[in-house]
């Protein structure tokens, strides 16, 4: 067939000069073209004047020309006569296949996507096709949306990212339902935040363009294609003013005419067509990842009460997701954790599964490496969940259905002390309490205690705890609750690292915390946000979370809050974004600048002359006694800065801490961190560290601190310690 197309194409050439002319003259421009490249690379100062006057016309009249004569010669012959491939036409004429330049619509200005060096522009569209490629072959194997988000990401070049739309669909064109229904998926999920609009728009393009060859190899490419169509206008990633468009632009006897028609009329025409087109393939419901995990926990339960095995292994089948077995195997193992009368079946059932091809050993593999990430987490849920997890490895291991070896260790992270499971278990339960009676009585002072009490050796890790559980409960309550966990945070004053390790394992668990809490993305990103804008976590944690191996719901988390951030007055919509309380309240929604600012404006009135008793109500009325501290600090730093109004800052002092105003806690608190700040205060007062030392030593002779308060000793060290480097100097 091919041969005689050749032939009929040499016939054409034959019998029209106009054609056979301008083919000579592209032949002889091509070799001018290679003579001057010659000559250029021979001598790097010679000009090419073909270069030149290239520059200054567009090749596109002899391309017009040369379809004109294709068109009317196409006309001219009779149906019987047969018509010249488009392989035979490129091979007869010298052209060079670059799947996109031989299209009848293609522009070649357009085509190379702003390169000047069409050679480059071969090659980095050549590569990108093969990458393209594996990525979508990948994805019908895994259905693994996120790393195909990633890999696009990785591979660049977004100007070609048309391409990777055409492939994707064209590859699922030949294909089961199912990788129709993924491919579908897909682009619905990538639009606009991996690929462009406008190359999804110029991706369906080169489809029904191409209609007429697919047809070739796919009897029913019409109809599939035209689903594709259809389906991409109720996704909204088409705009409906395409099927006009395109009908204009393409021949009336075309098969991409058919399909646009077809989608027209067929589908989007119809009654109920966003939802008839949406069920075309087996529907998305099929393809939520909530929807099959919550069928996942049906058939394990009713096989954990019934132990039927084949009726087990019907269900997994009917599931249809080999994609998504290692769900499957996950909780198959949390299960087994959690019931220790079922380990045996649970076990049993993941090895004869394995056996008999039902779940293959990759996903098994990748089951409990899910399991190995979330040790930690599990292991407040369940305190024995790491020795439980060794035993289910080497028990698996030794029967042959788990390959061990590609596993991650289960050991701690170096440096960091692991915390006893019993005690993380008992300081759960304790947390809750404390977090709960909090909400209820806004006593943020009773949490301070509570926290002195129970925070010891492993206070990192507890503290950690303390962050996930408390915005794990405000995030199932009402704006009151979440505005007061905020505050709370950022009054505490934790390292940013435990904080930071709260979040990631808040979003670790955010794929399950979705089951239960459909807003989990909006919340948890606000909660994020807000912890940058409240000074309690630095902008950069963001990238370093990010940075971290986590679920697609994570990632969505933190990307997310990256946009709250990025919004034009971010600060304070997100400081407002629960109601929380301006500068002239009193409620728990004051932020920590607020408060600040409030006590820095009533130190200046009590100093400038204002009297005693109204600055102590004034420090009650703040209404935040866990913040006392700053009190203390603005106070100390004011007697060091002003020495002779400081008799009336140290009267205030006395009287707060005399009048349980101010505890001991806060006062300690206080002193120290005007200690940290010393070295700043250096630069406006050389003897700070003196005068800082004078402060310590009275308030111990008052009362205010403990005999064992020794920040001094650090402070008088670092002061001898650049005396005696001075003095070398």
């Amino acid at each position: 067939m091919r041969l005689e197309c050749q032939e009929n194409a040499k016939l054409v050439l034959k019998d029209n000069p106009k054609l056979r002319n301008w083919r000579d003259s592209m032949e002889s421009n091509n070799q001018q073209q290679h003579q001057q490249l010659v000559a250029s690379k021979t001598d790097p100062l010679s000009i090419s004047q073909l270069n030149i006057s290239s520059s200054s016309s567009s090749p596109l009249p002899q391309v017009n020309m040369a379809e004109e004569l294709l068109k009317s010669h196409r006309h001219s012959l009779s149906p019987n006569e047969g018509l010249p491939s488009k392989e035979a036409w490129e091979e007869s004429l010298g052209v060079v296949d670059d799947d996109d330049s031989t299209d009848p619509n293609y522009d070649t200005i357009e085509g190379n996507n702003g390169h000047s060096d069409p050679t480059s522009f071969d090659a980095d569209l050549c590569e990108y096709k093969k990458k393209a490629t594996i990525i979508v072959e990948e994805y019908f194997s895994t259905n693994d949306v996120v790393s195909v988000a990633n890999e696009l990401k990785e591979l660049g070049m977004a100007e070609y990212r048309y391409y990777f739309v055409k492939k994707l669909v064209s590859m699922a064109m030949d294909r089961h339902d199912k990788e129709k229904e993924m491919a579908a998926f897909l682009l619905s999920t990538l639009y606009a935040d991996v690929i462009d609009p406008p190359e999804v728009y110029r991706g369906f393009n080169k489809l029904v363009t191409s209609a007429d060859d697919l047809s070739v190899d796919i009897p029913d490419a019409v109809d599939v294609l035209a689903v594709f169509v259809a389906r991409a206008i109720v996704d909204d990633i088409l705009p409906p003013a395409f099927l006009k468009k395109q009908m204009n632009l393409l021949p009336d006897d075309s098969k991409g005419v058919e399909v646009l028609r077809k989608a027209e009329k067929s589908y989007l025409a119809a009654p109920l067509h966003a939802e008839v087109v949406e069920k075309r393939w087996g529907g998305a419901d099929n393809w939520t990842a909530e929807d099959v995990k919550g069928r996942i926990n049906e058939l394990l339960k009713e096989y954990v009460m019934s132990g039927d095995k084949k009726e087990a292994f019907r269900c997994i089948k009917g599931l249809k997701v080999p994609f998504f077995h290692h769900e499957i195997v996950k909780r198959a193992l949390i299960m087994a954790m959690e019931r220790r009368k079922a380990q045996e079946k649970l076990l049993e059932l993941l090895k004869e599964a394995t056996e008999v091809g039902l779940i293959n050993s990759t996903q098994v593999t990748k089951g409990f490496s899910r399991i190995i990430d979330l040790i930690e987490d599990l292991s407040l849920d369940i305190p024995e969940a790491r020795s439980v997890l060794q035993c289910f490895i080497s028990k698996a291991a030794s029967e042959g259905w788990l390959c061990a070896s590609s596993l991650k260790t289960l050991s701690a992270d170096s440096g960091e002390k692991l915390l006893e499971n019993s005690k993380a278990s008992v300081f759960k339960d304790k947390v809750k309490s404390i977090v709960r009676e909090y909400f209820l009585s806004g006593d943020a002072l009773e949490v301070v205690h509570c926290l002195e009490t129970e925070l010891g050796a492993c206070s990192s890790q507890l503290r950690a705890i303390f962050v996930k559980y408390l915005i794990t409960l405000a995030m199932d309550r009402k704006k009151r609750e979440k505005e007061m966990a905020c505050v709370l945070l950022s009054s505490l004053d934790f390292p940013a690292k435990d904080v930071r390790k709260a979040f990631s394992m808040l979003i670790e668990s955010a794929d399950d915390t979705a089951l239960d809490n459909p807003v989990v993305v909006e919340d948890l990103a606000m909660f994020l946000a807000r912890a940058v804008v409240d000074e309690v976590l630095a902008p950069r944690d963001l990238d370093e979370l990010l940075s971290q191996p986590g679920s697609s719901v994570g990632e969505k988390v933190i990307q997310t809050a990256k946009t709250l951030l990025k919004a034009r007055l971010s600060g304070e919509r997100i400081l407002r974004c629960w109601g929380g309380g301006g500068v002239e309240t009193n409620s728990p929604g004051c932020t920590a600048s607020e408060v600040k600012e409030k006590i820095q404006v009533l130190l200046e009135e009590y100093v400038s002359g204002g009297e005693l008793g109204e600055a102590c109500r004034c420090v009650k009325e703040l209404g935040m006694p866990f913040f006392h501290h700053e009190v203390v600090k603005k106070s100390v730093v004011r007697i060091i800065e002003e020495q002779e109004k400081k008799e009336r800052v140290w009267k205030l002092l006395k009287v707060c801490f005399e009048s349980g105003l101010v505890t001991i806690y806060q006062m300690t608190k206080g002193f120290k961190r005007v200690g940290e700040s010393v070295e700043d205060l250096c630069l406006d007062v050389p003897d700070a560290w003196e005068k800082f030392k004078s402060c310590v030593e009275r308030a111990k002779v008052e009362g205010f601190l403990d005999e064992s308060f020794a920040f001094e000793e650090e402070a008088q060290g670092v002061k001898d310690k650049g005396s005696s480097s001075s003095a070398a100097t």
